[in-house]
């Protein structure tokens, strides 16, 4: 019987709900790590301002957090707010959309940057994404005298490409 719920609790865990796909991790200056994931679609409010579940295939998603290697200060493990995020998103037949990633806030990341997205093709092709991340505006962030000489800018302008990523599970799954 025990063997019986097991399988059970399997078949529910995967076809139902399935967990985030993990994009790839990468660690930038000065001491922030980053999460690129793909993730069942949401829905997120306020409903005017983003793409309903039923329009979109995906929820593409970055974390970014201070790490131990984070300046003074810094709260290890606190989310890295006034950046711009972008993902290009682009499927093995040719067809690609750019889209921005907005600040979002649930109960299993907080706060990240994310976006539902219709994927450019079918959802079972091969895709290739490719995030940018800039810094703030100049008049996005005040930077004081101490982290201006110490740092600088909060990032330089950053580029990570990940290639052959297979979304079907993702958008075939749901988070309720």
């Amino acid at each position: 019987m025990k063997l019986f719920h097991s399988i059970i609790l399997f078949f529910i865990s995967t076809n139902t709900y399935s967990a985030e796909m993990i994009i790839g991790e990468e660690n930038i200056s000065p001491g922030i790590n980053l999460i690129f994931e793909g993730a069942p679609k949401d829905t997120i409010h306020p409903k005017k301002y983003f793409r309903s579940e039923s329009t979109t295939d995906i929820h593409i998603e970055m974390l970014a957090n201070w790490s131990n290697e984070a300046p003074e200060g810094s709260p290890i493990g606190g989310f890295v707010a006034y950046l711009r995020v972008f993902a290009s998103i682009a499927s093995i037949s040719g067809k690609s959309i750019r889209i921005e990633l907005t600040p979002h806030l649930n109960m299993s990341d907080n706060l990240h940057y994310a976006q539902n997205i219709k994927l450019p093709g079918k959802i079972d092709e091969l895709y290739s994404v490719t995030f940018t991340i800039y810094p703030p505006g100049h008049d996005e962030l005040g930077i004081h005298f101490d982290w201006n000489a110490n740092i600088g800018s909060l990032i330089k302008k950053t580029t990570f490409t990940y290639n052959d990523l297979d979304f079907k599970n993702v958008a075939l799954s749901s988070r309720r």
